[in-house]
Parts: structure tokens; sequence; C-alpha cells
């Protein structure tokens, strides 16, 4: 090469020099931008992490070592009068699911092994979307033997780790629906329930009294949960327990039901439509409360199926209606005891007034008929005999708001006030009632059927007990109530009814029963049962007859009501058997009722060991 070539060359190699130079300085300066960024990245992630998330990361990372598992109350149970047990626990396992580690891929196959719906599952896991993923949510209460294996054979890490099994206490009641309505039934929380203020204090899932003493002595049963903190290892596995918190049972609940009485009086009603109420009338306690039909309450212990469900909503003999508190039907002739106290405190009658009975009377331009043609009676054997025709007459001459005086002194249309949720009023009619309801006036032609206990008038079982009851004990009436208490009830109610018309009604009382009346299958020797009888219509003669009612509904319902014994009473009975025809009808049941209570008081005294004074004077005990 030559020199003048050589010193073409130079230029030209210094300038490819240069151009490596800067590239290399480009591909540095990237490379260092590239580590400041991912630094200044990796910095923000860790402030991120330990600085403005720690609270919830250091939550995460105990969770995942540390679970916490609920040990629920067992509910406080349910004694009879005596101590025995009505309603108790028993030990059951539930499964619970986290949502936050749910695959939707999962729902199938957990609803298959545990037989639940897909769909179901899937809208229980919607209802509780506003709750926290990681709370974990109840999807099934007492598992079956096999639903257990499985749970217990699929929750670990690889296959489905979001269930987990929870041992609980669930809700043990009478079979064949004893005491259903009485004791009622516990349930999930509702939505609705939650937005009151009696349920306040509860969360979703949690276990409530739905219905019956269950609900309305809800806080005083239900008791405080405990729980356990433990250590898991990666499979879900105890290893170690932090903490244990015993939860604490509810109270037990003794009620005024005996359980003798009570089972004497589901029997009595077995295959009958009605209710049978016993009270202490001295007292208000109940002592049996029976309302047929009847529904299962341990079907309702766990969660009730829908299909169950609307199988009871729909029956057209509504199961779920308790009729000792809530059947308000027309009193028939058991009114008539209310109407003679009416017409003797008022000086309307004497006990001689007499009537004749030829088969019923008109009034007012009708005829209104009477069973039978009764011919002469006087007040008793009016009474005795049930005979409408007197009672017509003597609803006439006292008049519409007069009965409701009387009827309001003694109860009638008004809530006895018993501790069960949803009892019913009943209905007294009168003159101002007709004008504030209806804005007409009253007719005369109307109190006559008053006066036998029909037309606008009800009455429910537990008000007809309790009004005869506080009748027969001489005016003075006691709520009923199912609770039992140490301390003694003060009466709610008092009348000043003269002795001798109180007298009156309960000797023709005691003459249905034992002295060719209407209610002579209710007698029973040695006790003097006083009664009444009531045949109630439930639709009027003209729609019976007339073939557009079924042939069921057209039957009469058939009341008895009955005390004993006849001086200073113990115990009152009131049955109702739903269109029966006839009031003579219910009778026994009332009959059996009154007989087992006197039958067991016998026994209890003859078991009953010698009295502390008996044995300090006897020479066994002195020689002792």
């Amino acid at each position: 090469m030559t020199p003048i070539e050589s010193e073409r060359q130079q230029p030209e190699t210094s300038r490819l020099f240069k151009d490596d130079t800067r590239f290399a300085l480009g591909r540095i300066a990237v490379f260092q931008y590239l580590s400041v960024g991912v630094f200044l990245l990796l910095i923000t992630g860790f402030w991120v992490l330990q600085v403005r998330d720690h609270e919830a990361n250091s939550e995460l990372a105990e969770r995942n070592r540390i679970k916490t598992v609920p040990l629920h109350a067992p509910r406080g149970k349910i004694l009879d009068r005596d101590g025995r047990v009505i309603v108790d626990n028993h030990q059951a396992f539930e499964v619970r699911l986290t949502r936050e580690n749910l695959k939707p891929e999962h729902i199938e196959p957990i609803a298959a092994g545990l037989h639940l719906d897909p769909d179901d599952l899937r809208a229980r896991l919607k209802r509780f979307k506003s709750r926290p993923n990681y709370i974990p949510i109840t999807i099934k209460q007492e598992l079956t033997p096999g639903e257990l294996s499985f749970v217990e054979s699929h929750r670990d890490a690889q296959t489905f780790p979001e269930l987990d099994l929870v041992q609980t206490q669930a809700r043990l009641y009478p079979r064949n629906g004893l005491a259903a309505h009485v004791i009622g039934y516990v349930g999930e929380v509702s939505e609705q329930e939650l937005n009151s203020s009696d349920f306040a204090k509860y969360s979703q899932g949690d276990i409530v009294g739905k219905f019956g003493l269950e609900r309305q002595y809800n806080d005083i049963l239900t008791g405080v949960d405990g729980q356990r903190r433990v250590v898991v290892d990666s499979v879900g596995r105890e290893r170690q327990v932090l903490e244990n918190l015993d939860p604490t049972p509810g109270n037990n609940l003794q009620l005024t039901l005996d359980l003798d009485l009570q089972a004497v009086a589901e029997l009595a009603m077995d295959g009958k439509r009605g209710a049978v109420v016993a009270l202490d009338p001295r007292t208000g306690e109940v002592l049996a409360m029976v309302s047929r039909p009847a529904f299962d309450p341990n079907a309702f212990a766990t969660r009730i199926r829908a299909s169950d469900w609307k199988e009871l909503t729909t029956d057209p003999y509504t199961p779920l209606m308790n009729r000792a508190i809530q059947a308000q039907f027309a009193p028939g002739s058991t009114f008539k005891p209310l109407v003679t106290m009416a017409a003797l405190e008022t000086g309307t009658i004497d006990p001689s007034f007499s009537v004749h009975c030829g088969g019923g009377a008109t009034f007012y331009g009708h005829f209104f008929r009477c069973d039978e043609k009764h011919g002469g009676l006087n007040l008793h054997g009016a009474i005795v005999h049930s005979c409408d025709t007197y009672f017509y007459t003597v609803g006439n001459k006292v008049g519409i708001d007069k009965l409701a005086e009387y009827a309001e002194m003694v109860g009638y249309g008004k809530k006895t006030g018993i501790d069960l949720p949803g009892e019913a009023e009943g209905l007294m009619p009168s003159s101002k009632w007709k004008l504030r309801t209806q804005r007409e006036k009253w007719y005369a032609g109307e109190t006559i059927s008053v006066a036998i206990g029909q037309g606008a008038v009800l009455q429910t079982p537990i008000q007809l007990a309790s009004i005869i009851g506080g009748l027969a004990i001489g005016g003075s009436w006691y709520k009923p109530h199912l609770v039992k208490s140490a301390a003694r009830p003060d009466p709610v109610r008092r009348a000043e009814f003269r002795s001798d018309d109180l007298t009156t009604v309960i000797s023709g009382m005691y003459g249905v029963v034992n002295e060719g009346g209407t209610g002579g299958s209710a007698a029973v020797p040695g006790l003097d049962i006083c009664g009444k009888t009531g045949t109630a219509q439930r639709v009027s003669l003209t729609l019976a007859k007339s073939g557009k009612v079924g042939a069921e509904l057209a039957k009469e319902n058939g009341w008895f009501v009955g005390f004993a014994p006849r001086d200073n009473p113990e115990i009152v009975v009131a049955a109702l058997w739903e269109n029966v025809g006839h009031g003579y009808a219910a009778a026994p049941i009332v009959r059996d009722v009154i007989k087992a209570y006197f039958d067991k008081k016998i026994r209890m005294t003859e078991s009953k060991p010698p009295s502390l004074a008996l044995m300090k004077t006897s020479p066994l005990a002195v020689a002792h």
C-alpha cells in the first residue's frame, strides 16, 4: 500500500472505531436504565409487601398456618314440668366451604358427593357473596356416614382444599310431631330477620328459633359459641392447639307441659283435624297443647328441602298452623254460658225463666230452627240440652251490646297473651264494631245468631279454655303460659259476678255431662266433670246444601270444653274437632285428658313417701 493510500484509510478506521464506541456506550446506558428500573420495581414491590399491605399479607400468611375452628354452643334443652327432656341435642358434623380456594369446576363434584343440587349450591354461594371469601360458609349440616367419608377423603390440598369439617350440636325433637306447634323448630336466620332488631346480633348462617317456643325464647335457649385456634400443616392437618375457648351452652327451659297429658291428648287427636288445650285455671299453666295435623320439626333442624317446604306450605290442611292459638271459628253452643251470665247479671232473666221449644222460633220475620223439639225448658234444662230456641229468646232480650260487654269481660275478642308467637284474637261483634268495620248499623235479627255462638263471633281453643276456666273458679283469669315460674302469678282480669249466677252456670254445665245432657260421653265415674258442647257451622246452611262446597267443609265443627272437679276446678280442657258434624263427638277427647290428669294425681299420691312429720311420729322412726 502506498503512503498516500495509507493516509486515506486512517480516517475511515478512526470513524469505525468511534462508531463502535458510541454503540457500546449506548448499550451500557440502556442496561443501566433497565437496572435502575428493575431496582425501582423491586423497591416498590418490597414497599407494597412490607409497608402498605403488611397487615393484609400477615393475615393471609397467618391463615395459611393457623386455622380457627368454631365450637358451636348447644342450645338449651326443653323440659316438661317434671324435668323430663322433650327437646335435646346430639353430636353431628357439618361441612363448610371457603370460597377463596374454590374452583368453579369443583362445584359439580362437591354437590354430587354431598347429595346437593348444584344449582342450590351455587345459589347459596351467591347469597353469601357479600361476606369476605376467606370466611367459610356452611353448605350442609348433619352429614350422613357416606357424606362424612366423602369429605374426609377429599378435603386434602390436592382435591378439594376448600372443604372443612366442623363438629356441631344439632337439635333432636320428639318423633311423630309430638308438641310440634308448641316447641317449634330452628333454622338458618333469613335476610329479612337479619334486618329486624330482634336478630341484630346474628350473622348470615347462624341458627335461630323460627317458630313456637324456640322462637319465643330464642335468646334464652341460644348459647355463646367458642373457638379453637390450631396450627395446621400444608395439607390442613392439625399440629398444635394454640387457644381453646369453650362454648357456653344455652339455658334450659322448663315448661308447664305434662308429657303424660300431652301424650294422651296427642293420641286422642290422632287422625283428626283440630286442637286440644288443657289449662290449670288457678295459675294459667298450660298442661297440654295439641294441634293436628302436625309436622316433623326434625325436618327443619338442618336445612329443610325445598320440596318438603313446598309440600307443607301448599297443604290445604295447613299443618304449620297452630290451631290451638290461631284457629278462629264460631264457638257454637260453648258461647251459651256467657249468654247465661250476661242475662243473669243484667237481671234480664232469672233461673226460673222458661221457654217452649217447638223445634225453633220466628224472630223479625225469619224462622230460626233448633235441632230438637225440647218442649218447655227453664234455664238449667236449656243449658243441659243446649236448646237453641231458649237462647235465641234470651239473646234477643239481652241485646248485642250487653252481650259484647260481658264477652269482653271474660276475654272474647282478645288475645290471651300466651307466650307463643302468632296468637289470633278472635272476634266479638257489637253495633260499634259493625259501624266501624262495615259502615252499617247492627240489625236486631243478627243478635239471634250470635246468641248461639254463630254469626260474626269467633274464638280460638286457647280462648275457650281460658274463658271457661276463669268462670269455673269464680271470675278470675290468669294469663296462659308455657314456661314454668317459681312465682305465683296474679290474675290479669277479674269480674265481680254474683256467686249465685256462677253457681247456676256451673250447675247447668254439670248437668250437660251427668244429667243426660249433650255431653254425656265425657262422664267419668267418681269425677264431677262439668262441660259444654258446641256445634258450629263452617258455612251457611244454604251454601252447605247447594253442593258448591265439599262434603267435608259442609259439616259443622265440634267443640267441647270441660273442667273438673265441679268445686275448686284444677283442670279445664277445650277441644276442637273440625268438620266432625256434632259437638258431642269432641267430648271423649276432653274426658280422656281430664281422666289422665286425675289418674296421674292418684299415682303420684300413692307413690309419694311419707311426710317428715309422719316419720317423726312413727314408731319405726323413733326406734331408728
